[in-house]
């Protein structure tokens, strides 16, 4: 009997050693938790990171990870949201010290987008560990190509930790013409680029992008056991409005609302989610935006029932939807019609003619195949700075 149970434990072992073991070949690892690659890089270096709460190796910090092993940080950068993901979007970031480290942190949201000669002089190599969802007008993108031009300019290295892109299976969207170049669309990419940041850092690079076209010393720590149609789920919510992967699928279609008078949920704890506005009562789904401390302060129509859909329980095409878009501009009164798109939409669109289409009445199938060509030279593009399959 003894002997029965011993085999039996054995091959147990056995399966559980082989389930180890294909695992480590086909758990995705990111950049910050290859150390044994980044450390020969930066040991005896002075070092600045931007990064952010989902800047992780495990469970532990990517900072309080270097600081144990002895590295020489110098300080943080600080992007959109801020080093500690607090502040609300759009919320002027402060340069403070950062309480449980005593490091100070650079604000690079609110009088600079750019680190100065001044604030790299201090530093030899700079890192960028953020999580990206993908999207034209997530921030951090913007911030990656300031931080990039800056190094550029000041001759220092930048390392870029690559991590999964979780809208990264598609290609779709407008691409952006540069006449509407902001901080929500800096480069002529669709709405959805389907690239990580590394391969992100090196289209940036080999395009020509940086001011006076100018090329920054990158190196990227690239992703293992990772493809653009495996799927990846976050831990940790890249921005507060955006707290959970479907939310995150949702993102390139209902940010769209934005440059609208409609709320994307703001102030609810399903933001991006849900899409309504006041007026709209022959809508049954309704919610009422609050302030949130750590997600949304003031948002629009705080304290006001909104009526529109509840988007929850969508499935996910695969492709940027502009059909509840298309909807509620034909839902609104036409005495409302003129105020239902702000002067935003056109920089977040990346194009001054989706409102006119949409005004026009053409369908989300004509409108889809005027992108068509676009995309196709952007996919060609694309395919230059592909690091994974």
């Amino acid at each position: 009997m003894n002997l029965r149970v011993n085999i039996a434990l054995i091959i147990l072992l056995l399966l559980l050693v082989n389930l180890s073991f294909a695992q480590s070949k086909t758990k995705i690892v990111t950049g910050a938790e290859q150390v044994d690659k980044l450390l020969p890089m930066i040991k005896g270096k002075s070092v600045a990171l931007m990064v952010n709460p989902t800047s992780v190796i495990g469970r532990t910090h990517l900072v309080d990870s270097l600081l144990k092993l002895k590295i020489n940080i110098k300080k943080i950068l600080a992007v959109e949201h801020g080093f500690r993901g607090s502040a609300d979007a759009g919320e002027t970031i402060n340069n403070v010290i950062d309480a449980a480290t005593g490091l100070p942190v650079v604000s690079l949201y609110g009088k600079n987008n750019k680190p100065t000669a001044e604030q790299l002089a201090d530093v030899d190599i700079v890192i960028f560990d953020i999580q990206d969802v993908g999207v034209r007008f997530f921030t951090y993108i913007s911030s990656l190509h300031y931080l990039m031009e800056a190094c550029a300019e000041n001759s220092k290295k930048l390392i870029v930790l690559d991590r999964p892109n979780p809208n990264g299976s598609y290609v779709d969207g407008p691409v952006l013409d540069l006449e509407l170049r902001s901080f929500v669309g800096i480069h002529p990419i669709p709405i959805v680029h389907g690239l990580t940041v590394g391969e992100l850092a090196q289209m940036i690079n080999g395009e020509g992008w940086l001011a006076e076209g100018k090329k920054c010393d990158l190196q990227i720590i690239a992703l293992k056991n990772y493809d653009h149609d495996k799927k990846y789920s976050l831990l940790i919510k890249p921005s507060p409005n955006l707290p959970n992967d479907h939310a995150i699928a949702l993102y390139p279609s209902t940010c769209l609302f934005e440059g609208t008078i409609m709320s994307v949920g703001r102030g609810t704890k399903t933001p991006f989610e849900i899409v309504g506005h006041p007026m709209l009562k022959n809508e049954t789904f309704k919610f009422k935006p609050e302030s949130i401390e750590g997600m949304s302060k003031n948002p629009l129509y705080e304290n006001q029932v909104c009526y529109g859909i509840d988007l929850r329980n969508e499935k996910i095409k695969g492709q940027l939807s502009l059909m509840h878009l298309i909807k509620f501009y034909n839902e609104f009164p036409d005495k409302e019609k003129e105020k239902f798109f702000t002067s935003y939409f056109d920089k977040l669109a990346g194009n001054k003619i989706l409102k006119d289409q949409i005004k026009k009445g053409m369908s989300e199938e004509e409108i889809r195949d005027s992108w068509k060509k676009e995309l196709k030279e952007y996919r060609e593009k694309r395919k230059k700075y592909l690091l994974y399959p």
